[in-house]
């Protein structure tokens, strides 16, 4: 059992979801080893929540909901709880791009954040730091249930082709990460669309950028850098940024002939190659 230790709810999202935690299930009458059981993990596991060692994830909240009955408290706190596992600098655009009506993004290198499968997510912040990762991920995957939403934004994403080629976490990664486009392209309010090499020079070579349309306030820009993140509401920024944007998406194949080059290199470049000896391998 993980020792018991005092725990300042006000100090975190994650020291009051831990603290709930103990005081709920000890109202339970129950254990650490007796909770566990009835959610399927470990006393340990339990112990390692309650005092923040540990980051809960959505699926743990909704069974412990389910078993100490509490209506859905952890399923709410643990969005605010998985936010906070986000950089500092980025959570504000986190922040922002749940409230945005339309998140029209351009990446150069990679999948957009909101469109990364799992495994896929998880390679690429392992590319920097191994550490905390489980935190990173579920905070990452939190992110996308803006797009399960009853009225979901709309989600443009214009990507550069390399993305297709750039091998992250392995060809078994990237033949998901390649068909969860597809799937997602098949969203009325998901649309991908790729700029591919023919295109040459193009309007995004200074690098990624995030367009954020909100209803009631003012639109914003986000690019990042090495270090960090930085948005701005710049009108200046937002005219140029929206001028780039069209002209990314100008030069961009169209929809349908997006989700064919998506497909196609899906197949030749991830599909099952043929072994030496004949047999087909993954």
């Amino acid at each position: 059992m993980v020792g018991v230790r005092d725990l300042d709810p006000s100090a975190s999202p994650l020291d009051y979801y831990g603290s709930e935690l103990r005081r709920l299930r000890e109202d339970a009458g129950l254990n650490q080893a007796q909770l566990g059981s009835i959610v399927f993990c470990t006393g340990s596991l339990i112990g390692q929540v309650e005092t923040t060692r540990r980051v809960p994830t959505r699926d743990f909240s909704e069974r412990v909901d389910a078993a100490l009955g509490t209506g859905g408290v952890f399923s709410r706190l643990v969005g605010l709880v998985l936010r906070h596992q986000l950089p500092t600098w980025f959570q504000p655009y986190a922040e922002m791009e749940a409230r945005a009506a339309y998140i029209l993004s351009f990446q150069a290198q990679l999948v957009d954040g909101l469109l990364q499968t799992e495994a896929y997510a998880r390679a690429v912040l392992a590319a920097w730091s191994e550490e905390n990762l489980d935190a990173k991920v579920a905070a990452r995957m939190e992110r996308q249930r803006i797009l399960d939403r009853e009225n979901p934004p709309l989600s443009w994403a214009v990507l550069s082709e390399a993305v297709l080629h750039q091998e992250v976490g392995g060809r078994e990664v990237m033949r998901e990460q390649l068909a969860h486009l597809l799937d997602m392209q098949r969203r009325q309010w998901v649309q991908v669309q790729i700029l591919p090499f023919e295109a040459g020079a193009h309007a995004g070579q200074m690098g990624s950028f995030t367009l954020l349309r909100l209803e009631d306030e003012h639109d914003l820009v986000y690019t990042e850098d090495f270090v960090q993140g930085h948005m701005t509401a710049n009108p200046q920024a937002l005219k140029e940024g929206s001028l780039r944007y069209d002209h990314l998406q100008a030069a961009a194949l169209p929809l349908e002939a997006s989700g064919a080059l998506i497909a196609r290199v899906l197949e030749e470049r991830y599909g099952d190659q043929p072994a030496p000896d004949g047999r087909e391998v993954a």
